[in-house]
């Protein structure tokens, strides 16, 4: 009913940045929450950064001011642009959407996208 495709992950060096995109497609009437949450292994999925249908952004306190969270409306997309990466960012990242669909809501996560950060 509702795909995400993520994409822009790969390896970079400490201090480096990556952006990451996730485009949402489907039958959707609207997309109230899209988020970017990571799991590095051993470790729980944790959120990243969430942004509201009205632009509202939050983050974890370990990424402020490193990542910014943005996204286009007529696109259905979600970005995620980090800056200044530290190895400590090395996670498989996730996009999550909340959608407004026919029939009610609908809520999913991609299938990731590896970030590696090299010391």
């Amino acid at each position: 009913q509702v795909q995400l495709v993520e994409s822009g992950g790969g390896l970079v060096q400490a201090g480096g940045s990556l952006r990451l995109s996730c485009a949402a497609s489907g039958s959707i009437f609207s997309i109230l929450v899209m988020g970017w949450y990571r799991q590095a292994p051993g470790k729980q999925r944790e959120s990243v950064a969430v942004i509201t249908s009205g632009g509202s952004p939050n983050y974890v306190d370990s990424v402020k001011g490193r990542f910014t969270i943005s996204r286009d409306n007529a696109k259905n997309t979600v970005y995620l642009q980090m800056n200044s990466l530290k190895p400590e960012d090395t996670a498989v990242y996730y996009c999550k959407a909340i959608c407004k669909v026919s029939g009610g809501s609908w809520s999913g996560w991609g299938q990731g996208t590896q970030v590696t950060v090299s010391s």
